[in-house]
């Protein structure tokens, strides 16, 4: 991703950027990401937690602990519920939902992660890595 990373919510309450290139592009068929979404599984751009800024608003969280053990902040706009981030306890990224960039064409998948969890139906992306749970 070369371009500045910039996005917001759906009602515009909701405003953030990173300046630093993701570190990594997946989309993680887990099933928190498939309730949290609605959908088969959830594209999401890595950038560092220290890149993440928010320039207008607020983010409401809610908070799970997942399969590995780790907690999951899944941040969202408190007023039309868009889901924003997901942060997780274990690793120093902020995990940025691609639905949410401005530009989500930006969007360059390199890995596919807890496929084991998707659905029979789930599209996938040819090409990038898979892995069955979290590689990390």
């Amino acid at each position: 991703m070369a371009a500045k990373i910039v996005g917001g919510c759906l009602c515009g309450a909701v405003r953030y950027e990173s300046a630093v290139d993701a570190v990594m592009q997946a989309s993680c068929y887990c099933r928190d990401c498939q309730r949290s979404t609605g959908g088969a599984f959830a594209p999401v751009v890595l950038v560092p937690k220290e890149a993440f800024k928010l320039t207008k608003g607020q983010l409401k969280h809610y908070e799970v602990t997942a399969d590995s053990g780790n907690k999951v902040s899944r941040g969202f706009c408190a007023d039309c519920g868009s889901p924003i981030t997901s942060v997780l306890s274990g690793m120093p990224f902020t995990a940025i939902k691609v639905g949410s960039l401005d530009d989500p064409n930006q969007f360059r998948p390199t890995a596919s992660i807890f496929v084991a969890s998707a659905p029979a139906w789930a599209p996938h992306f040819a090409g990038v890595r898979t892995f069955p749970r979290n590689p990390g």
